[in-house]
C-alpha cells in the first residue's frame, strides 16, 4: 500500500480522504495490537503508517486552499 509522493499527488482530494481513513483505521488496529501485548509482525509498520498519514495530509492542505 506504500505509494511514492509523486503517485499520491496525482490523486484527487476525495481519493486522498478515503485513503487517509483507511490508514487511520490500520494505525488504530496496529496500536490496539501493541496495547494488548501482541508482538507485531512488522514493528516498523506503525511508523510507516504514521508517515503515510502525514504525507497525505501535507498533500491535501494546498489542494484545499486553491
Amino acid at each position: 500500500m506504500k505509494k511514492a509522493a509523486k503517485e499520491v499527488r496525482l490523486l484527487s482530494v476525495p481519493q486522498l480522504r478515503s485513503q487517509l481513513a483507511e490508514l487511520r483505521k490500520e494505525l488504530l488496529k496496529l496500536r490496539a495490537s501493541v496495547a494488548t501485548g501482541v508482538n507485531p509482525a512488522k514493528p516498523g509498520k506503525i511508523r510507516q503508517t504514521r508517515k503515510q498519514i502525514a504525507r497525505i495530509l501535507t498533500i491535501i492542505s494546498p489542494k484545499e486552499v486553491s
